[in-house]
């Protein structure tokens, strides 16, 4: 017994010696931990440092995360200064950036691709912009769709519109293939609706949303929310959804049924708690709503309930004197006062008066009985986070691999731009469920 103790505490002199040596200071391979760099709160991911002295302007930002959690952050940089085709052969070309560890640092700005303006040698190679992206959660593909030509979306027509441009990453956002001009694939399903051959179409930036629950063949479900000028005119949204990552797209309901008729602006497009689909719509001083139940998920067919104003009225969204697009998110949380599990919708846009002081509202889905209906949806929402008190415009989200809000926009930082159609700093900031609703909910991994 004794022989035991000696042994066991000789062997204890030894760990002790040898901790104490490993801790000397005076050891050439003695290496203090590195400090933990904190997370990144904000960063100007493209900067209009000089807007009064001629910088060129950034505009309508895009995210997405990738599976390995890479997130991909694009925008225009527009020499024109205007939208697509507004400027004949106006120049803009598509910017991106990478970040590898949840937006703490970020590469180089890089081009996606350059318009060619005057130089083009064909129509789509004007410009490119108005950028929407998705990042496969499977695999390493991303897609992005953007406008593209000389022509703007309030001249065009059934013969001579916008081009939809293509984008494919094979690794992740690293790399990106030549565009390709899928509108024709698009375009032709309306030729035989009831508002004949649609004039003009965009799909809306910012993200492409994929399913969580959807999936028919090799991936989930993607949609994409787009508007329309009819025949006489109208503004109306409908959804597209493809089964193959974009490679195909198919109208969400009947071609004959918009989601949104007349009032229509540039949408957004989330899926709910129970499977339906949700369309957010840009207008003045609010959004338009509207949620598509399904009767065939494989055939994507089904109804359109009616779209509802969000304002002030309804203690909805409101963007007081201003019409601005901005992004729609569900996500699952817990309720801290009670612990009880439900998810929230989060809904931006600048809270006004006019493009300014852009935030980000959210809406308690403790049951479907929260939005059974797109009228109770609408109405009633919790609370909003105010994110900047500058002039701000357009603004899209994506979550973290960290369990964080990626929230991208644009944003006055270094002044105003002499530019008409404006001209930003497109400004990250990231977030917890608990800074957005103040400290009511926590997120909830399902």
């Amino acid at each position: 017994m004794k022989r035991y103790f000696t042994s066991v505490l000789a062997a204890f002199v030894v760990l002790s010696l040898s901790a104490a040596t490993a801790c000397t200071p005076d050891e050439p391979n003695n290496q203090k931990p590195e400090p933990v760099k904190p997370k990144a709160e904000r960063f100007e991911v493209f900067q209009m440092l000089h807007p009064t002295e001629g910088d060129i302007p950034y505009r309508i930002p895009a995210i997405a995360v990738t599976k390995d959690g890479a997130m991909i952050a694009a925008a225009d940089y527009r020499h024109s200064g205007t939208d697509i085709g507004v400027t004949n052969y106006g120049r803009i070309d598509l910017h991106y950036r990478l970040s590898y560890d949840n937006g703490n640092t970020w590469t180089d700005v890089m081009p996606l691709i350059e318009g060619k303006g005057a130089e083009a040698s064909d129509f789509m190679s004007v410009g490119y912009g108005d950028p929407c992206i998705v990042a496969d959660r499977e695999s390493d593909r991303v897609l992005m769709l953007s406008c593209a030509g000389n022509v703007s979306f309030q001249n065009g027509t059934r013969q001579n519109h916008q081009c939809i441009a293509r984008f494919y990453s094979e690794d992740g956002g690293k790399t990106w293939s030549a565009p390709e001009d899928i509108a024709e694939t698009i375009y032709s399903q309306f030729d035989a609706s009831k508002y004949g051959p649609v004039r003009s179409m965009f799909v809306a930036s910012g993200r492409i949303m994929q399913s969580r629950t959807t999936k028919l063949g090799n991936y989930y479900r993607l949609y994409c929310a787009v508007l329309v000028r009819d025949r006489s005119a109208k503004h109306m949204n409908y959804v597209l959804f493809s089964d193959d990552f974009g490679g195909s797209w198919k109208i969400l309901g009947s071609i004959d049924t918009p989601a949104v008729y007349n009032t229509a602006d540039e949408p957004k497009v989330e899926e709910m708690p129970d499977g339906r689909i949700l369309l957010s719509s840009r207008y003045n001083n609010g959004r338009y709503y509207n949620m598509f139940t399904f009767t065939d998920v494989a055939a994507g067919a089904g109804v359109w309930d009616d779209s509802v104003f969000s304002g002030a009225a309804n203690n909805g969204v409101e963007a007081k004197d201003n019409s601005t697009n901005g992004e729609v998110m569900v996500l699952p949380v817990t309720r801290v006062a009670d612990g009880e599990p439900m998810h929230i919708l989060l809904q931006s846009l600048p809270l006004g008066p006019d493009r300014k002081n852009v935030g980000i509202y959210y809406k308690e889905l403790a049951s479907q009985e929260d939005y059974l209906s797109t009228y109770d949806l609408a109405a009633d929402w919790d609370g909003v986070k105010q994110v900047t008190t500058l002039n701000s415009a357009y603004s899209t989200m994506a979550w973290q691999k960290d369990n964080r809000l990626a929230f991208l926009y644009e944003e006055e930082t270094h002044g105003k731009s002499n530019f008409a159609y404006g001209g930003y700093t497109i400004v990250y900031e990231c977030f917890e469920i608990e800074d957005l609703t103040d400290g009511k909910y926590t997120f909830r991994k399902e």
